[in-house]
């Protein structure tokens, strides 16, 4: 039973959260969530399995790029509950990374980790103190993540793995390995 609130539902049809039943309703285009929301739904009825276990099988996390080119399971060969994956833009090991690994591997059992970044990331095209400017400017607050510096995509790889085995909250590191992937050739290096 779901403690969210009961939805009617029509093909083209939205209702807003607070809306009594039947107000609200107007007829919208059909978005990409809705095409999730229909490919959920077959998915819990054909596809999903019950019983996987929390901690992942390979004892492995991920971090990468939020890049949508990355379609990180058919790239390493991961399957339902094989890793912890992170997510960023420009896969940056920040506090909020560090905190993700340590728990993974302090909770949850993981003894490796791969960085993955990549070619052509958007995120290297942002200078990150105007971008922040930029945000400052239009809403009159100041984010509250600092900047970031992007350089060659195998030093920022290396800087992300000295970022892992500099925390002293990661207790395993003797698997922080750290890869460029090429979204062209769909080549994946270690970087040395």
């Amino acid at each position: 039973m779901s403690d969210l609130p009961a939805i009617a539902h029509r093909p083209g049809a939205v209702q807003r959260s607070g809306d009594a039943p039947g107000v609200g309703f107007a007829v919208a285009q059909r978005t990409a969530i809705d095409g999730l929301i229909d490919h959920a739904r077959g998915y819990a009825e054909s596809v999903h399995r019950g019983g996987l276990p929390k901690v992942p099988t390979k004892r492995l996390a991920v971090v990468t790029c939020m890049d949508a080119r990355i379609n990180l399971a058919t790239l390493l060969g991961l399957g339902d509950a094989d890793a912890h994956v992170i997510r960023n833009a420009g896969a940056v090991i920040s506090d909020g990374e560090l905190r993700s690994l340590a728990m993974s591997q302090r909770l949850l059992h993981t003894t490796e980790i791969a960085v993955v970044l990549h070619t052509d990331c958007g995120a290297r095209a942002v200078v990150d103190a105007d971008f922040r400017a930029a945000l400052a400017a239009e809403t009159g607050i100041r984010p509250s993540w600092g900047p970031l510096a992007f350089g060659e995509v195998e030093d920022d790889v290396r800087a992300n793995v000295r970022r892992i085995l500099d925390d002293p909250f990661i207790p395993h590191k003797q698997q922080v390995r750290g890869f460029v992937f090429d979204v062209e050739t769909g080549v994946l290096t270690e970087v040395v």
